[in-house]
């Protein structure tokens, strides 16, 4: 017999509240939802008998659009056997592909698999049902994207637009193109996606207005929503809310304000999206459109803790949900309040009054979420099921019912696994470890988290499309499956540990750090051949050793590789609070040119987490370069800085960074061949204020030049995108050097260059420079980003340093993490491409010996002036 729920909930389980809110979130504002195909018209010369199939079709129709799919199906069937008795193919075939999109929905695979094989066959070589045939290839394209036949199902999309385009269904090819482009983006190819996209935009401009138009341009902004082009999908919105109003249509006006309110949010245009929320409300006459928009501005209430609005929210809601009719909407939406209102129990929640949530306690959640299941159940709908099961587990979790909360847990991962649903098995898996090792079944917790991560990997260019709040809480949905599991790992085995274990740990957070960036990127990054850093240390570059601290609950852990030998581990007990907290405080002591001797007692700390413990051994080795894969805060701090209390660390190696545990390309510099583009500007464009100018840029492109670099240079007015792009297209370099303000952000859209024309945003950075593949041989071997900065109060901003490093395509960046005095950095830029082009030695090497110039020049040897340049990449 089940337990009576108890009070409370310690951090690390909160973190799952988050994670079903906001994957809750994201399920209400998916794409306009799959169409049900068009049956042949009825003629009056039809029998009463095919009027009557024809009823029922339209029974199913509405059992399909209320979420009811499992009666939906129940009488597709029953119409189709009907068709099949009188020998009507072609009504037969579109029931049947609809019957396939019904069985889609209830994640019935094979059965949908089946329905829409019969389907086309029984549509082939009808001349006259090519509409038709389009329509069921349509849903064959749905089925095979969903079962990750991604490829197949971009070949089902094109030839379906090819027959819309025979048969002059301008509303038909344009659904064809979306789903192109979500299949494009599905594999990671986020340029074609756009392009397609942007030739969809062309074709609804010359449509007249319509209800398919409207849902047309919802459907375009949605999509790009989802591949990060923010402004764009804002305008697309816009214009389908606008055609809306002209049709008058409440219906689709309010799923346009409703899109527009997603959008806002994940602008972080908090108010913008509450009035959108609200506004959606007053306008809808759908309840489920109704209470949607008021689940996501609750949610969003709580995120942003304007607790005394949400009271009056709470009753309302729950009269709306009290009315809606069973469906998996319904279902979606129960689960999203209970698990608003798990995260209104918190204790760290406190409000204003509690007369509303005076009723709320985790006993009427439980049923609340009992009932779920049951409708469920009664709907015949299993992914709705595995949801429902997994909120309740966590439910059970949160009050330490361990065996309750499994046996959930693994009758939802079950159906999770049946429906082939990987979005929700990877959270039942996370879900499972936790309980596993709360029952202290260490071995079981291990295998449960490595099989939540296979499964994330299975998902990784897919999970910005299942996460829509692309920002939201990576930390609370992503990251603790990887650190929990490292920390499980690392505290597996008593004394030393196995090496395959300490292997397998720093290949887990190598694996968050692409998550982290494909989260940033909206798009899977760093896919392609490399070489193993441990390789390239133990056989081509035997003086660098690779250092991976990983920052976890309660310890700061350290897995070293020194050439040729196993690797090392080492810890420090600390809780990561104090190690942010130390880190934070390093940081902003660092920027400051008076406080020398502060740095040096602060970073002192960091120097005995990260190298003190195995000082002497690489001393012994002959290592002379350190090459970090920093973890979290770290990113923040430049390694050169930390101090051992008589010398900084620059002063005795030289210093890299790497993203992850591989390398692309690893060939050192050719020096003889150093051919730079250069690009400055000194005065920042007059709607960026907050620039100041930058009078030193001049100095530091000839002083480039006269190192004996061939340089070609585009100043101030000169330095324009455009210009930039036909330089890239068409000159012979392998240097780019940007001489201008930057920023660095934890989000895409906030990490950008400026030029004379305005920024360039890092995605558009990327592009622009990757265009060059096509045009010129030869990689990119350095960018230098000399007078960029990480944004102020983002504590992850270095994320959009790594990120530009990566999408670049250079194999090494060299940028700075704040704005240095613009006199010091055309001295240190000098003396680095001097050092890099006389020496015989790496780009790491040269970075040193350039810091250490500053370092000992009288009026920059504080380490605000030398410290903040760090290299990315390849390091020879």
């Amino acid at each position: 017999m089940t337990k009576p729920f108890g009070q409370g909930t310690s951090n690390r389980q909160q973190a799952t509240v988050h994670l079903l809110l906001y994957f809750l979130l994201a399920l209400l504002c998916v794409l306009a939802s799959p169409v049900l195909a068009k049956v042949p018209d009825v003629t009056t010369s039809l029998s009463q008998q095919k009027n009557v199939n024809i009823t029922s079709l339209q029974q199913g129709k509405v059992l399909y659009d209320a979420g009811r799919f499992a009666e939906a199906a129940q009488v597709l069937q029953q119409v189709a056997q009907k068709y099949r008795q009188q020998g009507d193919d072609l009504r037969l075939a579109t029931t049947l592909s609809n019957l396939s999109l019904a069985y889609q929905q209830l994640g019935a695979w094979t059965q949908a698999q089946q329905t829409i094989t019969e389907s086309l066959n029984l549509l082939k070589g009808q001349e006259k049902s090519q509409n038709f045939l389009a329509q069921s290839l349509d849903i064959q394209g749905r089925l095979q994207l969903a079962m990750g036949q991604t490829q197949q199902a971009l070949a089902t999309w094109q030839q379906t637009a090819k027959i819309y385009q025979q048969t002059e269904n301008h509303s038909g090819v344009v659904r064809s193109q979306i789903n192109q482009a979500q299949a494009w983006r599905t594999q990671g190819f986020y340029r074609r996606a756009v392009e397609i996209l942007e030739k969809t935009t062309q074709k609804l401009q010359s449509q007249p207005d319509s209800v398919e138009k409207a849902v047309g341009w919802r459907s375009l902004g949605d999509a790009l929503l989802v591949a990060g082009d923010q402004k764009n999908s804002r305008l697309a919105l816009e214009q389908s809310l606008k055609i809306a109003q002209s049709l008058q249509s409440r219906t689709q006006i309010g799923a346009s304000l409703f899109s527009l309110g997603n959008n806002a949010r994940i602008r972080q245009q908090d108010p913008e999206a509450i009035a959108y929320y609200q506004k959606t409300f007053q306008v809808s006459p759908s309840p489920i459109t109704k209470v949607q928009a008021q689940l996501n501005q609750l949610s969003l209430l709580i995120q942003t803790k304007q607790l005394a609005e949400i009271e009056p929210l709470l009753t309302s809601i729950q009269s709306q949900l009290d009315q809606l009719p069973p469906s998996r909407a319904a279902i979606y939406a129960q689960i999203n309040y209970a698990q608003s209102l798990m995260k209104v129990l918190s204790p760290d929640v406190e409000f204003l009054s509690r007369k509303s949530v005076s009723a709320i306690s985790t006993q009427n959640l439980g049923k609340l979420l009992a009932a779920s299941i049951k409708q469920s159940r009664s709907l015949g709908d299993q992914r709705a099921e595995a949801y429902g099961l997994l909120s309740l587990g966590h439910l059970y979790e949160k009050t330490h019912q361990w065996s309750e909360a499994q046996t959930l847990t693994e009758q939802a991962l079950i159906l999770a696994q049946t429906t082939n649903a990987s979005d929700i098995a990877y959270r039942l898996e996370w879900q499972l470890a936790r309980l596993l090792k709360a029952q202290k079944d260490i071995k079981g917790a291990i295998a449960a988290y490595d099989a939540a991560v296979e499964t994330i990997h299975t998902l990784r260019s897919d999970l910005v499309a299942i996460n829509q709040d692309v920002q939201f809480n990576f930390r609370d949905s992503v990251e603790p499956i990887y650190r929990q599991s490292v920390e499980l790992l690392l505290q597996s085995q008593s004394g030393k540990l196995d090496e395959k274990i300490l292997d397998k740990a720093r290949q887990r957070i190598e694996a968050l750090q692409l998550a982290e960036l494909d989260n940033f990127f909206q798009e899977a990054c760093l896919q392609g051949n490399s070489i193993s850093l441990d390789q390239i240390v133990d056989q081509d570059n035997p003086t660098a050793a690779i250092l991976y601290p990983i920052i976890l609950p309660d310890q700061f852990q350290v897995i070293v590789k020194i050439p040729n030998q196993p690797l090392r581990h080492y810890s420090t007990n600390i809780s990561y609070q104090e190690v942010d907290k130390i880190i934070a405080k390093v940081r902003k002591t660092l920027i400051n040119p008076t406080a020398t001797n502060a740095v040096k007692i602060q970073s002192q700390q960091v120097y005995n987490w990260l190298i003190k413990p195995i000082e002497s051994e690489l001393s012994a080795s002959g290592v002379k370069t350190l090459v970090f894969v920093l973890d979290g805060a770290l990113r923040n701090l430049p390694m050169s800085s930390l101090y051992d209390g008589q010398q900084f660390l620059v002063e005795k190696y030289a210093i890299a960074l790497s993203v992850g545990l591989q390398l692309q390309n690893p060939k050192p510099l050719v020096r003889q061949e150093l051919r730079a583009l250069t690009a400055g500007l000194t005065q920042p464009p007059a709607n960026f204020p907050n620039f100041a100018p930058l009078p030193g840029i001049e100095s530091e492109v000839q002083l480039i030049a006269s190192a004996g670099v061939s340089t070609t240079n585009l100043l101030n007015q000169d330095f324009t995108r455009k210009a930039l792009e036909n330089e890239v297209n068409t000159s012979p370099f392998n240097v780019i050097h940007l001489a201008t303000h930057g920023q660095f952000s934890s989000r895409a859209e906030n990490t950008f260059i400026l030029a004379a024309d305005g920024p360039i945003n890092v995605t558009q950075f990327d592009t622009l420079l990757r265009s060059r593949d096509d045009t010129q041989p030869g990689a990119v071997e350095l960018l230098v980003l000399s007078a960029c900065q990480t944004a102020a109060g983002d504590d992850r901003a270095a994320l959009g340093l790594a990120g530009a490093a990566v999408r670049a395509g250079a194999r090494s960046t060299l940028a700075s993490l704040w704005q240095i005095d613009d006199e010091s950095t055309a001295l240190f830029v000098g003396a680095f491409y001097r050092e890099l082009k006389d020496g015989n030695i790496t780009k790491a090497e040269a970075l040193r010996r350039a810091q250490l110039q500053l370092l000992k020049h009288p009026n920059y040897r504080a380490p605000s002036f030398w410290s903040a340049y760090v290299l990315i990449g390849n390091w020879l």
